[in-house]
């Protein structure tokens, strides 16, 4: 795809400044940090950490749900901050929309967000720009639920479930040690917020049964991500358990670093965060779509039931995923969060920044860009003995892919 949508999209954003300042080192970007910018900075952090928390104590059981919630809050927030260029109109109006969409779509929260909200427009000066950027705000949010009502993104939606297709060479078959149903099969029919279709960017074929790239593949997984591996180090064991848990858990703090350090102003912010949830909306989408369209029998069951050397007793490091190989989710999700970071960041953070682990308590990891966590994913899904190398590689295609989509065509949301 050519660059020109890509350096169109930035302009929109706002975030040739935002380059700039990265460009140009500490001492420049300070200029820019300070006064409006700060304070526009601790208020975007005040909603991201409401909305974080909101989910985490009562958002959906299903990841992409979730994903729906961050894209639907700050996407109407971006909205309605056009409105006005006055700080203030837009501090009320990203309050108001964040607000009204968590009290909607999570409303055991209310009573915590609700409390968020009363301290926030306690540090606003009453007047019109802030009861019209609140109002602005809550109108956003009611306009954007109602527009995306019956998208399919609810849990039982996502969840519909999968006819397991008769076992065969390739075709995935439920897995020990759970066997569970398949999960994400109704994900694929889900309306995307700018994806054509669920296939647009479907990926290539895995690579053929009895290939030289399957064989390899197959190797890498039967020796390093076996359960009692003796080639995997215990830093490779580290890092797959590190990158186990959920990809939407893991990445938000990713994102708040971003957000923290950002120079942009608050509707810059907000677009960030927008634009970041809404190309993993439709990741997860089309990552659906390709893994039951190839329906790829996963590690474990192809090396037990492998055409030579097969391994009835084999079983992976981790326990793996209900759904099929090809391609991996969690890789898809990281190569979209760091083509999203890439372009309206930058491609390294401004101070290194710490991330914890819902799978590796009390261990935390350190980064200074958004390209080493996405390898560090592809290699942990191998050690993890969950994932091919190639389902990995082409989960990081298939994000980027779904990522420069929702940028090139960011200026038809927000409008």
């Amino acid at each position: 795809m050519s660059s020109r949508p890509l350096r169109a999209a930035v302009v929109l954003l706002g975030a040739v400044a935002l380059a700039a300042t990265t460009a140009a080192g500490p001492a420049a970007a300070g200029s820019v940090v300070a006064g409006s910018a700060s304070r526009a900075g601790h208020a975007v952090l005040t909603w991201y950490d409401a909305t974080a928390a909101a989910i985490a104590a009562g958002g959906a059981t299903t990841q992409v749900t979730n994903s729906r919630t961050w894209a639907i809050a700050w996407l109407a927030a971006a909205r309605a901050q056009t409105g006005s260029s006055s700080p203030v109109y837009r501090r009320a109006a990203l309050a108001g929309a964040v607000h009204e969409s968590l009290v909607a779509l999570v409303p055991t929260q209310a009573a915590a967000v609700d409390a968020v909200l009363e301290a926030d427009l306690a540090a606003l000066p009453d007047g019109k720009a802030k009861d019209r950027g609140l109002a602005a705000g809550r109108a956003a949010a009611d306009r954007l639920i109602e527009e995306r009502t019956g998208d399919g993104l609810d849990s039982a939606s996502v969840n519909a479930a999968f006819p397991v297709p008769p076992p065969a060479p390739g075709v995935w078959q439920p897995t020990p040690s759970a066997y569970a149903a398949a999960t994400q099969y109704g994900n694929r029919l889900a309306r995307p917020f700018l994806l054509r279709g669920a296939a647009q960017f479907r990926p290539a074929p895995p690579p053929a049964l009895g290939s030289a790239r399957y064989e390899a593949d197959l190797a890498e997984v039967r020796t390093y991500g076996a359960a009692g591996s003796t080639a995997r180090t215990q830093a490779q064991t580290d890092t797959a358990t590190f990158w186990l848990g959920s990809s939407f858990v893991l990445y938000t703090p990713v994102l708040r670093a971003a957000v923290e350090q950002s120079p942009t102003s608050t509707l810059s912010r907000t677009r960030l965060v927008a634009l970041f949830h809404v190309a993993l909306v439709d990741t997860q989408i089309a990552t659906s779509e390709a893994k039951y369209h190839y329906q790829t029998w996963r590690p474990v069951t192809a090396i037990r039931n492998a055409a030579v050397n097969p391994d009835p007793s084999w079983l992976p490091l981790h326990n793996t995923p209900a759904h099929p190989d090809f391609p991996s989710g969690h890789n898809t999700y990281s190569g979209a969060a760091e083509q999203i970071l890439t372009v309206l960041f930058g491609p390294r953070a401004r101070q290194p920044y710490t991330i914890p682990s819902p799978s590796a308590p009390g261990v935390t990891r350190t980064y200074t860009d958004w390209h080493l966590p996405s390898l560090e994913n592809i290699d942990a899904r191998v050690w993890s003995g969950i994932h091919t190398r190639s389902a990995d590689e082409a989960g990081i295609r298939l994000g980027r892919d779904v990522a420069t989509n929702t940028l090139t065509r960011a200026h038809e949301l927000l409008r």
